[in-house]
């Protein structure tokens, strides 16, 4: 029997899986399940497809963090520079601003060509080229304010990927493969992280950077990565566009109303940034004046603040955008219809529980990403040295996340979308308790590495169960701007809070902090059954 469950059908029997005519089907008998059957199902055509783009949506993240970090120290850069380098990546937090127009706007010639999704696609993958080369040919220690922009442009050509192959994804394919096309994609994801990591490292290496800075060898190394990104852009030209009809009236009718439209988003993105970044002085002197007046209230005043600060800058972003219409930059049906109607249409679909969604998107990841924030710092502080923590939290990390995510997938297309977030939510939180261990029994190697099993494990299935949950909750019309607007906020809450893990280490301790990190999935749990509920009753 199938029951469904929100957008997603619940097997409560055996499912075969078959492909007829490149389509999934679920075959339900009454005998048990058949896993080899689900295993087979990875090797979908358009399950394969995400690996590949998982691996190009990978790539470019470290080659501005950690990468470009060591590059910009042996180039004798301070400190302080260089964690200002950390802004360029903003952009994944707020593509949500810019999808509207990956979603909307017709590229010239490419859109003809390709198709609205992959022409775009190209254009960003060529933009990630063009970044990464623009990088490799600019020598920090000469000119850091080109390199700061190429930065910048490569943070925001990678976002903009993640927004087309997010839309891709989900337009491409049945949701009752979303799990598995997840599962797949994260694999590509951190094997494209490894090889921008771990990978250019060894080869910064092998061209000679190891006796002291050498551009020649970081140039090349660079230039390696933008050349192993045709990998994403070679499967971009390969695969088909979805064949996915939006209803969407046609609002844009010649070059002007483009130009217009780009006019008034550079205007709104403008105000943003200027109150977002110009309010920072402003909000560090109101937190240490707090600090100095309420020390036993100081992280959640601070907490308060970081988030009024972003509450502003988006309000006074709105306002400019509003006062753009109203001098008629653009028509304001353009401005409804690209913006607010995605926005309206989830809170049509969803009701009075739109806020229960949105209260678990924002809050998922919460447990993780707290933790994960001063993990490496915990690791040193309980004394790893570094070679133990490359080999055993990022190697072998790396692989117990894939896995964990490949069994996401599978667990998901047996038991249901809703089961298995809640099972990824308790493992999430629960294996936080580990840490605590940890954190008694110091530098024990054994322990670390059944912490690391566990906790990535546990990471990669909750991961792909939410990434199949995210899926369901966009609309085929809002596709790109919905899922970018969900991926951001899956991350906001939970980095803010990660910002003064530092501060609750020092106030409370490690084995505090891990408990109430562990504490923080609670709520969530509670979240996802009111969710399940909820989708019961549909």
């Amino acid at each position: 029997m199938v029951v469904r469950i929100g957008h997603y059908y619940q097997v409560q029997s055996r499912a075969e899986i078959s492909f007829k005519g490149g389509v999934f089907q679920a075959m339900v008998t009454e005998e048990g399940r058949d896993w080899a059957a689900t295993l087979r199902a990875y090797r979908h055509p358009k399950v394969l497809v995400m690996l590949f783009f998982g691996f190009s949506a990978g790539l470019p993240l470290l080659l501005i963090f950690s990468t470009l970090s060591l590059w910009l120290r042996e180039a004798d850069i301070d400190r302080s520079t260089v964690t200002y380098f950390s802004w360029a990546a903003l952009g994944y937090s707020f593509k949500f601003i810019w999808a509207p127009l990956v979603d909307r706007l017709p590229l010239p010639l490419l859109t003809a060509l390709l198709g609205r999704r992959r022409g775009w696609l190209l254009l960003a993958q060529l933009s990630v080229i063009g970044a990464i080369s623009w990088m490799a040919f600019t020598d920090p220690a000469e000119n850091l304010h080109m390199m700061a922009f190429a930065a910048v442009l490569l943070g925001f050509s990678g976002a903009t990927q993640d927004i087309v192959i997010d839309a891709y994804r989900i337009e491409s394919a049945e949701r009752e493969l979303q799990a598995l096309m997840a599962s797949m994609y994260i694999a590509g994801y951190r094997v494209g992280m490894l090889v921008a990591g771990a990978g250019s490292l060894k080869l910064a290496v092998w061209f000679g950077a190891e006796g002291g800075y050498n551009y020649s060898a970081w140039q090349w190394t660079y230039l390696c990565m933008a050349a192993v990104m045709s990998i994403g852009l070679i499967t971009t030209l390969l695969v088909s566009e979805p064949k996915v009809e939006s209803g969407r009236p046609v609002l844009f009718h010649d070059a002007f109303d483009y130009l217009r439209f780009l006019l008034l988003f550079l205007l709104a993105v403008s105000v943003f940034a200027a109150v977002f970044f110009l309010s920072a002085d402003r909000v560090a002197a109101a937190k240490a004046d707090w600090a100095a007046a309420l020390p036993q209230d100081s992280l959640l005043i601070g907490f308060g603040l970081e988030g009024g600060r972003l509450l502003l800058a988006m309000l006074l972003a709105g306002l400019a955008a509003r006062l753009g219409v109203a001098l008629g930059l653009v028509r304001a049906a353009v401005l409804r219809e690209t913006y607010l109607e995605p926005v309206a249409d989830f809170f049509r679909r969803y009701g009075r529980v739109a806020l229960l969604v949105l209260a678990l998107v924002g809050l998922y990841r919460v447990s993780d990403i707290v933790l994960g924030v001063i993990s490496n710092v915990f690791y040193q502080d309980m004394g790893f040295s570094k070679d133990q923590i490359a080999d055993i939290t990022k190697t072998f990390g790396l692989v117990m996340t894939i896995l964990g995510g490949f069994l996401g997938g599978m667990l998901t297309l047996r038991y249901g979308v809703m089961r298995i977030l809640f099972v990824g939510a308790l493992l999430s939180a629960g294996t936080n308790l580990l840490f605590l261990l940890l954190a008694r029994s110091g530098a024990d190697v054994s322990l670390l590495i059944l912490v690391i099993t566990a906790d990535n494990l546990s990471a990669g299935l909750a991961g792909a169960a939410f990434v199949a949950y995210l899926s369901g909750l966009t609309h085929v019309a809002f596709t790109a701007f919905q899922y970018a607007l969900f991926s951001s906020l899956m991350t906001l809450v939970p980095k803010l809070l990660g910002g003064y893990s530092g501060s609750l280490v020092d106030a409370f301790g490690y084995e505090r902090f891990f408990l109430f990190t562990a504490v923080l999935g609670l709520p969530v749990l509670l979240l996802i059954y009111l969710a399940s509920r909820y989708a019961a009753a549909e």
